[in-house]
């Protein structure tokens, strides 16, 4: 346990750029100060990406995709795929905050998880509850479930303004994925 981290749980949502981002800023820093870390992306399938890449390079750094892909409208057995990835992915992230020695677990997308009706909210808010007490849950994703909002000890919303997207720029390599 690390008496010097105060916030347990940190959420990170809204409908801007950047809570991806900031989270895993979060763990590199954690990881810089040789705290073990456990990064879970949920939704998310892409194991070829800039962070993805970048967080195999760290020690102590686990980083693990638990998605498949982006959940448009599916119904039957692919939204059921979708259901059993994301619950894996919970079950993962829930071991790793109820070990005393991983310092922080990023479970990234899981409010998005939450409102596409992959996860149970009740479920996320049990995980969290049984925390080691040293560990820090840093979870990310627009949507998020006032519950959530309610655990958190710090809550950031991240709010769009201007999009190049919206410009009609595609996502560029090392700066959204």
């Amino acid at each position: 346990m690390n008496p010097h981290l105060t916030d347990r749980v940190i959420l990170l949502t809204g409908d801007g750029k950047g809570k991806t981002s900031s989270a895993l800023g979060m763990a590199l820093r954690a990881a810089g100060h040789g705290l073990r870390v456990s990064v879970v992306q949920f939704i998310k399938q892409r194991t070829d990406t800039g962070e993805a890449r970048a967080l195999r390079l760290l020690p102590g750094v686990e980083h693990r995709v638990c998605g498949k892909g982006f959940v448009r409208e599916c119904a039957g057995a692919a939204f059921e795929a979708h259901v059993q990835a994301a619950r894996e992915g919970l079950a993962l992230a829930a071991e790793r905050l109820r070990d005393p020695a991983c310092g922080m677990v990023v479970l990234d997308e899981v409010c998005g998880a939450v409102s596409l009706g992959l996860l149970d909210v009740q479920a996320v808010a049990e995980a969290l509850a049984k925390a080691s007490p040293g560990t820090v849950a840093v979870l990310t994703g627009r949507d998020a479930p006032p519950e959530l909002a309610a655990l958190a000890d710090t809550v950031s919303v991240v709010t769009c303004v201007k999009h190049a997207y919206e410009q009609g720029r595609p996502a560029q390599r090392g700066v959204e994925w």
